[in-house]
């Protein structure tokens, strides 16, 4: 295979990863709390031996999480908590401490505050939040203190990564941090609300249908440079 081959293959390669970030976005438009993802392309240039134009190829190996805002719709469930502004809620997993924005919580038989996969709710110094089990009202302040009959109890996480580029997807809705964590004091707790996916269907759409005609097109050139190549040896062979 040649450089104009070589060249087309790794723009097909990066183009199917994000034919299948595009798709895993769609598939999670009415996920809650679910963050969109992008796929970030960059170019390896490399001089040849001056006769012949420099070798240039696509490389799309680094993939962003879009942290905008989604849409709070409301509830009413008294342990169904939306962040407003920059923020997330933190929980404890097998793999270590994850980040989410999806607040749907529940509490265990044991009165653990826990997300529906069981993952525990932690507070700002990593401890779990136990709420009793005979507790009266259970009220969540906007900065995420916890109270029971108007008596506060607990605090509720709210934290920020140093650099949101860092944040890795780790499983649906979980995200794993990858430096220090800070106090999002800004953030704002609405308590009965959750917080939908960031995902637009409508634009994840159009630009799914882009990148399948761009892929398309890469494979047809492939396909007519592989049938030069075989005309070639044949040509030669005889």
């Amino acid at each position: 295979m040649d450089n104009a081959g070589y060249t087309a293959l790794t723009r097909q390669n990066g183009l199917l990863r994000e034919l299948h970030l595009l798709a895993n976005n769609i598939a999670n438009a009415s996920t809650t709390g679910f963050r969109r993802e992008g796929v970030l392309f960059s170019e390896f240039v490399r001089r040849l031996d001056g006769v012949e134009a420099p070798l240039s190829m696509a490389a799309a190996n680094a993939r962003q999480t879009y942290l905008t805002q989604g849409a709070l719709t409301q509830t009413g469930g008294t342990l169904d908590l939306a962040i407003e502004g920059d923020g997330f809620f933190l929980v404890e997993t097998p793999q270590g401490e994850r980040l989410t924005r999806a607040g749907h919580f529940q509490t265990s038989p044991e009165g653990e505050l826990v997300t529906p996969d069981g993952h525990p709710v932690l507070d700002p110094g990593g401890a779990r939040i136990f709420v009793p089990v005979e507790a009266g009202i259970v009220g969540i302040a906007r900065d995420g203190t916890l109270s029971v009959d108007g008596a506060p109890l607990a605090q509720i996480a709210l934290v920020r990564p140093v650099d949101a580029s860092e944040l890795r997807r780790a499983a649906g809705v979980l995200l794993e941090p990858q430096g220090e964590l800070l106090p999002a004091e800004e953030a704002v707790v609405h308590q009965g609300f959750l917080e939908e996916s960031n995902v637009n269907p409508i634009t994840e759409m159009a630009r799914l249908i882009a990148v399948q005609r761009a892929y398309e097109l890469g494979q047809s050139f492939l396909d007519r440079e592989d049938e030069r190549i075989r005309n070639v040896v044949q040509t030669l062979g005889r």
